[in-house]
């Protein structure tokens, strides 16, 4: 089996054990999430943070992004700009919100374009090695090539259940490890592989 089919294999078993979470169980899931790692996560204020307002069934992380607003973090949320480009928007207080393209929801044209120090990606599995699989159209991976060709090296934190944690995700070359996961029973950090 290629690695792209068994990465397929496993995207659709764990999102569908996602999707099969009661509503009341992602609710309180996404809840435990902030008092995981509302405090723990460490950085400066200034920081930039990009979140996610969530799709389908993923976790709602917005009360840990306001918590992270009130630590001093800037704000943005990813825009998808067509098939290949996500970018960063800033989430001001009171700045509306729009539909920006793949079911996501984001900040309109007017907001201030910002290059994340700490990227919060929503995924479909990963390991405990800190491999993730995402979505299969590459956004997150070709946005973190593009800040890193800037010289930007953004701490990658994955936001996910436990139902999405595997044994092993196939990791390829071109795979970018996560720096710490984030799930309803707590926040782990993973070690830098040398």
């Amino acid at each position: 089996m290629t690695s792209r089919v068994e990465k397929a294999s496993i995207r659709n078993e764990r999102l569908a054990l996602r999707d099969a979470m009661t509503p009341q169980a992602r609710i309180e899931g996404s809840l435990a999430m902030v008092e995981h790692a509302g405090d723990r996560l460490e950085f400066d204020p200034g920081t930039v943070i990009s979140g996610f307002w969530p799709i389908r069934s993923e976790a709602d992380i917005r009360p840990l992004m306001a918590h992270f607003r009130t630590r001093g973090a800037r704000l943005c949320l990813p825009v998808v700009l067509d098939r290949e480009t996500i970018i960063f928007r800033e989430l001001v207080v009171g700045a509306p919100v729009v539909k920006t393209g793949f079911g996501t929801t984001g900040p309109g044209e007017e907001a201030a374009v910002l290059d994340p120090d700490i990227l919060l990606v929503p995924l479909s599995a990963f390991d405990r090695a800190g491999h993730r699989i995402g979505y299969g159209a590459g956004h997150y991976d070709r946005a973190i090539d593009r800040l890193k060709a800037r010289g930007h090296r953004p701490r990658l934190i994955g936001i996910a259940f436990d139902c999405q944690e595997v044994a092993s995700v196939p990791a390829e070359p071109h795979d970018v490890a996560l720096d710490a996961i984030l799930t309803e029973s707590g926040f782990r950090l993973f070690q830098p592989v040398s």
